[in-house]
Formats: C-alpha cells, sequence, structure tokens
C-alpha cells in the first residue's frame, strides 16, 4: 500500500541552508517556507559549529534560528546535549511547545525546567534522559547540585533572551552554571589569569568569573561546546559579558536594522498624552473602540495589574491577570487560555515581556510607561510575530515625557501622538495627592464619556462565541 497523505512541500530555501529532511518536513508543517534574515544568518554557522552572538527584532524568528542547528546536530540516546536557558518559566514552557513542534519528526526529546514546580514531578521527565533541556536558571542550578542532571554531555549552551541572562540579576547563576562545563571553565580560567589586575579593580562580587559554589568537574569531555547567545537588544557592556564565555572564532550575526530600530517595523505605535486619573477610561473606552483579537495591557507592579484586571471584570471586560504572585499552575492555566482565545486581554506585569509567543496578538497596550526603554521593546515585540500586523499604544502623563524621549532614541523613530474620539481629559479630582489616589480610593471616578454610535457592545462576554472561542495556533 502507499501512503496516500498529502504533506506540503518541504521549503527548498531551508534546505539550502543544510537543514536535514526531518527538521525540513516539520518546518512546512508549521508553515515555514522562507527563513528571515536572522534564521539565513544563523543557522549556516551554526551547523558549522562557531560560537555566536545573534541579535534581531523581537517576533523574527530567533527560537527557530538556534533551535533548528541544535536539532540537526544533536545524537539520539544521549542525556542533556543542550541546555537552553532562558528567563521566565513562561519563556521557559513557550520554548519547549516551540522545539517540540520543530522535532516532531525526530527522536530527539525536549524537557522544560522551571521553578513554581514541584522537582519530582518533573523527574518522570528527565528519567527519560532528553537529549535537550530548556530551563530557568534556578531550576537548572538545583538540579545541577542535587546531581539530577549533568552537563558532561553538553554540546551546545544557548542563552535565550542574552541581554536579560546576563544583567545583574542572572550573571552569577549564569557564571555557576558555565562553569560547570570543562572546557568553558578552563577558558574563564585562562582568561582570569590574564586579566589579573583588571579583575582586582572589581567589587568583590564580581571579582571572579567563576562561581567558587559549583564543583570542579573535570570528569566531562574538554571538547568545546558551542555557545550560541540570542537577543533582541545588545548593549556593549552585554556584548563584553557574552565574550568571556566564548572561544574563536565567534561571530557576532545582526539581522538588517536590529541594532537601529528594534521594534518591528509592521507595528503602528501612538501614544496618549493623559494624566494618571483619566487612565483607565481611556483604556476602556480604547478597547471598546479597537476590539482586538488579542491584546496585552501592560502594569509596571503586580498590584496595578490586579487593581486593573478586577475594575476592567467588572465593567464587562473578561479578561486575566498574570504577574510573580500567582501560582505557576494558575499562570499556566492563564497562558493556555489565552492562547486558545477563551479571553481576548491579558493584563500582565513585564513577566510576560520577553518571550511570549502567542499567535494572532494584535494590540499592546502600555498602561504604565517602563522606566527601562528596552523594556518597551520587548513589550512591543509580542504583536506583529513573523510579519503580522500589530499596534501599540502607550499612554503618557505630563511628567514621563523623558520616559518616551528615551525609548523613541533606542528605536530611532518619533513616536506620533494619538487622539481617541469622546475622550475628554477630566480635571484633577479632588482626593489626588502627589500623583497618588488617597488610600482605599479609586483612583479615576468620573464616568465614561459616552461612546460614539459606532461603538454598541464591550468585549469579552459580549463578544460572540465563535469569535472569542476559535482555536489559534
Amino acid at each position: 500500500m502507499t501512503d496516500k497523505t498529502t504533506h506540503p512541500p518541504l521549503a527548498p530555501a531551508f534546505a539550502q541552508l543544510g537543514v536535514r529532511n526531518s527538521l525540513l518536513r516539520a518546518l512546512a508543517e508549521m508553515k515555514f517556507q522562507t527563513p528571515s534574515e536572522i534564521q539565513s544568518l544563523l543557522i549556516p554557522r551554526a551547523m558549522a559549529g562557531v560560537d555566536i552572538l545573534g541579535q534581531a527584532r523581537t517576533g523574527t524568528g530567533k527560537t527557530a534560528a538556534f533551535g533548528v542547528p541544535v536539532l540537526c546536530k544533536a545524537q539520539p540516546g544521549i542525556a542533556t546535549q543542550a541546555l537552553i536557558l532562558v528567563p521566565t518559566r513562561e519563556l521557559a514552557v513557550q520554548m519547549e511547545i516551540e522545539l517540540k513542534r520543530l522535532g516532531q519528526f525526530t527522536p530527539l526529546r525536549t524537557v522544560a525546567v522551571y521553578g513554581g514546580q514541584r522537582i519530582t514531578a518533573q523527574m518522570k521527565f528527565l528519567r527519560q534522559n532528553p537529549e535537550i533541556l530548556v530551563g530557568t536558571p534556578g531550576r537548572v542550578i538545583d538540579l545541577l547540585d542535587r546531581k539530577i542532571i549533568s552537563l558532561n554531555n553538553a554540546r551546545f549552551i544557548v542563552l535565550d533572551e542574552v541581554d536579560r541572562m546576563l544583567d545583574i540579576g542572572f550573571r552569577k547563576d549564569i557564571r555557576n552554571i558555565l562553569s560547570r562545563v570543562t572546557s568553558v571553565r578552563r577558558k574563564l580560567q585562562a582568561r582570569e589569569d590574564e586579566n589579573e589586575q583588571l579583575e582586582a579593580s572589581e567589587s568583590p562580587a564580581d571579582r571572579h568569573d567563576i562561581d567558587q559554589s559549583a564543583p570542579a568537574d573535570d570528569s566531562g569531555s574538554a571538547a568545546p561546546v558551542q555557545l550560541i547567545f540570542v537577543s533582541a537588544t545588545l548593549s556593549p557592556e552585554i556584548e563584553g559579558l557574552a565574550r568571556r564565555y566564548m572561544s574563536e572564532p565567534i561571530e557576532k550575526l545582526i539581522a538588517r536594522g536590529s541594532d537601529e530600530k528594534p521594534t518591528v517595523e509592521k507595528v503602528e505605535q501612538r501614544y496618549f498624552a493623559v494624566q494618571p486619573w483619566d487612565k483607565y477610561v481611556l483604556l476602556r473606552l480604547l478597547l471598546q473602540r479597537e476590539q482586538p483579537d488579542l491584546a496585552i495591557v501592560f502594569c509596571r507592579t503586580k498590584r496595578g495589574a490586579e487593581k486593573l484586571a478586577k475594575r476592567l471584570t467588572h465593567d464587562g471586560i473578561e479578561c486575566r491577570e498574570i504577574h510573580g504572585n500567582l501560582a505557576q499552575n494558575k499562570r499556566d492555566r492563564v497562558m493556555k487560555s489565552f492562547r486558545t482565545g477563551k479571553f481576548d486581554v491579558l493584563i500582565a506585569t513585564d513577566l510576560a515581556s520577553r518571550g511570549i509567543d502567542v499567535a494572532d496578538i494584535t494590540h499592546i497596550i502600555n498602561y504604565d510607561i517602563p522606566q527601562d526603554p528596552e523594556v518597551y521593546v520587548h513589550r512591543v515585540g509580542r504583536t506583529a510575530r513573523m510579519g503580522a500586523q500589530g499596534k501599540a499604544f502607550t499612554f503618557v502623563s505630563r511628567d514621563q515625557g523623558g520616559e518616551l524621549t528615551k525609548i523613541e532614541r533606542l528605536i530611532n523613530i518619533m513616536i506620533p501622538q494619538a487622539t481617541l474620539e469622546g475622550f475628554e481629559p477630566s480635571p484633577t479630582p479632588h482626593d489626588w495627592k502627589e500623583n497618588k489616589p488617597v488610600a482605599g480610593e479609586s483612583p479615576a471616578k468620573v464616568a465614561a464619556p459616552a461612546a460614539g454610535p459606532s461603538v454598541k457592545r464591550g468585549l469579552g462576554s459580549k463578544i460572540p462565541v465563535t469569535r472569542r472561542h476559535r482555536r489559534r495556533r
């Protein structure tokens, strides 16, 4: 009998990059026909085995850019050949899903490990000796200390969102993990000897590249481990830190325009000049007018996200919040429901600004403008994924012009101001002091402006079930 099952045609453009047939078939199933620029740059050089620093705009397919060569070169049956480190639990889950899709026609196994879950729950998957491990630094260190996993077989180490992974918060953990890889540790020791005078000028906490708590295990192979570090933004300081771990030849691959204008070109970006007490009214009216398929509203604090989600729900706009105070199982449920379209508005802290790859996000709303302009890049990058269209709106108060200017300098464009028909600024509430409401009082007690005749319904529960619950890939 012949197999009459129809399969999408394999993409010759990926085949020319040296990708093997099992991966080509998966790429075709995922409707990848033409590689993005970062994929065209990174895949062949990663296949050649060199250490790589990659920079490309958010939403241009960086996961496939490093995932395809790792899956092509990994050998079945050898545990933890590849370790992919990511900054957040949500990104670990998303990365696992993406790599499993890419490797669906190979015998290779991918497992994600992260905090918020019991180690015993992850043990049943680790006992299968997966070839590829995706994890957050804290959980990976825990597993290494317990000797549940080992890096003796490591051939590939990937740092996604490397600018975040090598900042002050994660720097010590990354040193701890990488210093357990024999070839990296020896390189760091040699560099430490060469730069003893420079190292002596650093603070005690940063004086050694090698974490002294990491065991010196020389039992593994001394063969060089290939390092691939990627991000949407890459400052000179982070690049310098990254190169400490790498071996020559090191190739820096930059997709056109990513170092000049790191936001995706197809994102329509606007800002609203609005005072703090009017922000909620403006948000509600904006959601009613725009009717987004999927939207993320970013807040600066966990408490702010909770309060905003509660107010929107009370006003008939179905939404959920996600932030660090939620238990991991609830965060997983929220993200799963958002991906499948069970609700349309996600209220998030910057926990969700990196690495959340959800199809069909049409709108990003910065309810609170970020203080760090690079955070803006990653927030906005949640929309306009892989060439789609998207919109980003930022609420800016009178005293936040400096934050807006920093963002414009980073992305190298002037963000135009937007206006919304039907929205009228209100006077300062009597209970407003120093830009904050009196304790226990809501920040806005003004009535919402009347919606124009074109606004006939709200969002969430008022959206037809056929649209609200349609599944999204």
